[in-house]
């Protein structure tokens, strides 16, 4: 059973069941494990969704059942980069204090409305669905877009809206990473958003490791978590 969070209003087709939507917290989740007699749970959130995964982890204590995260290296800095690191959103847009300038926000939308802060900015919007109401920025360009995107496209994105500057999650992995090759590849700052603080848990990198878990218990050279 896939669960998504419901954000995306017309996500991929899959071959197995979905189901959208909240539990309703740790005991919603933990009642929904025991009903569904669920023997293993994994959690392959976004890096950046910290209460899910909190609630997954309590849930899955109380529950009884078994947990691992599915989750993206984070990247790391390269010759090149010219990052400013932040501990988060707050962090970025204090960050964006001073002159006007044409920035990227390449963060979605959930915390676009933060950045009205700062209005003095015309900022550059990605979102892979149409908003029902137009962004609280007075100084902006909306592109509908749906991903994975590539440094070719993301430069020439960046180009022709002479972009000075990219505020980005520290997502991970390789999906997403083609902003930031391409913010590199033009000399761009970028303000990088560290990850939040999860709780103890297994955690792997790639699908084969959690189908070993699944098959084996925990995978060779993995320490448990929890």
């Amino acid at each position: 059973m896939l669960s998504y969070a419901g954000r995306t209003a017309a996500p991929a087709a899959q071959a197995s069941p979905v189901r959208v939507g909240g539990f309703g917290g740790v005991a919603g989740l933990a009642t929904y494990l025991r009903d569904e007699r669920v023997t293993h749970l994994v959690d392959a959130t976004h890096p950046f969704a910290a209460q899910m995964s909190a609630h997954a982890v309590a849930a899955a204590g109380h529950a009884g059942v078994p947990l691992i995260a599915l989750t993206r290296p984070a990247w790391t800095s390269v010759a090149g980069d010219r990052w400013t690191r932040v501990a988060d959103v707050t962090g970025a847009v204090a960050a964006l204090a001073g002159p006007a300038r044409r920035v990227m926000l390449a963060l979605g939308r959930m915390h676009v409305a933060a950045f009205a802060a700062q209005p003095q900015h015309h900022y550059l919007l990605r979102f892979v669905d149409e908003p029902d109401t137009l962004p609280p920025l007075p100084h902006h360009d909306l592109v509908i877009e749906r991903g994975p995107f590539d440094e070719d496209s993301d430069r020439r994105l960046m180009f022709d809206h002479r972009i000075d500057l990219v505020v980005a999650k520290n997502a991970g992995g390789s999906g997403a990473s083609a902003k930031i090759a391409a913010a590199r590849a033009l000399g761009l700052g970028v303000v990088m958003i560290d990850r939040p603080a999860m709780p103890p848990r297994i955690e792997v990198h790639d699908v084969a490791a959690v189908f070993d878990w699944i098959a084996h218990g925990v995978p060779s050279g993995i320490q448990r978590g929890v």
